[in-house]
């Protein structure tokens, strides 16, 4: 397959998987409506608004291979204009991580399954934040070899 060929697929991929996270955002609105639990809702909210971001981001990946003016381009000054800033988030992401932690240790073995299964929920999103910063980092250190 070309490299052409395999940006046309990609495209239609994208556009597949919008439609299913489209389904997704019906799919927990609908539960939402129906429960009047915290809990429920709240777990299906995050859902929600998780399926409208990766919409979102593979509309840009869709667009960015179909609309010449949406082409992806991240320059070397783009991304070091920032880059102090994005440190920093990243420490304050460690941070966080750490009391997610400290927060399951504090209530292991006390029969506090909901708390602990939202509290892991928040941990994996923090660790999931400091991944997609630490890729950004590779990108960057792509761009300037000696950074």
């Amino acid at each position: 397959m070309s490299t052409k060929e395999a940006q046309e697929t990609l495209v239609t991929i994208m556009h597949r998987w919008q439609k299913i996270e489209g389904a997704s955002v019906g799919s927990t609105g609908k539960v939402f409506e129906k429960s009047n639990n915290p809990i429920v809702r709240t777990v299906m909210e995050i859902i929600q608004r998780d399926s409208m971001m990766h919409h979102r981001v593979q509309g840009m990946i869709a667009d960015s291979l179909s609309v010449p003016t949406r082409a992806f381009s991240l320059t070397p000054d783009e991304l070091g204009d920032v880059w102090g800033m994005i440190e920093k988030h990243l420490e304050i992401e460690k941070k966080t991580i750490d009391l997610a932690k400290e927060a399951l240790a504090t209530i292991k073995g006390k029969q506090m399954p909901i708390h602990e299964y939202l509290i892991n929920y928040l941990l994996i999103d923090e660790e999931k934040h400091n991944k997609i910063l630490d890729a950004l980092e590779a990108i960057k250190k792509g761009m300037y070899p000696y950074a």
